[in-house]
C-alpha cells in the first residue's frame, strides 16, 4: 500500500504567517501559483478545541482548491503526519518574505549585487 502524502504548507497572507496541512501540492496550470489541494484539519469530533484551528478552518471552509502567489510561499515540507494548522501574527517572528518580487514586468529576473 501506497504512503500517504502530508506537505505542511506555510505562507504569509496579508501580514500573517498561514500554517496549513493538505495532500497535494503541485505547480498548478496558473502561472506563478502554488496549487494547493486536499486540506487536512483536525477532527470535529475532538473534545478540546483550538480557536486558532477553529479560525483557519472557518477561512478555508468549501475550499477544494487555493492556488497561492509563488512569492507569498515560505516553505513546503512533507511531513510523517499532520499538525495543527494555525494563524499566527507576523510581528516579532523571524520569518520574512522576500523582499523583491520573484517575477519583474519587464520579465527580467532581479538582478543581485
Amino acid at each position: 500500500m501506497a504512503a500517504s502524502h502530508i506537505f505542511k504548507v506555510v505562507f504569509t497572507n496579508l501580514g500573517k504567517i498561514y500554517e496549513i496541512y493538505a495532500r497535494k501540492v503541485s505547480h498548478g496550470d496558473l502561472w506563478g501559483f502554488v496549487e494547493v489541494e486536499e486540506l487536512i484539519f483536525g477532527e470535529k469530533s475532538s473534545v478540546v478545541v483550538d480557536p486558532s484551528e477553529e479560525r483557519i478552518k472557518a477561512e478555508f471552509e468549501g475550499v477544494k482548491r487555493t492556488y497561492l502567489p509563488m512569492h507569498s510561499i515560505l516553505r513546503i515540507d512533507e511531513v510523517r503526519k499532520q499538525g495543527i494548522s494555525k494563524i499566527s501574527a507576523a510581528d516579532n517572528s523571524n520569518v520574512t518574505q522576500f523582499p523583491l518580487p520573484v517575477y519583474t514586468p519587464g520579465g527580467e529576473p532581479p538582478t543581485r549585487r
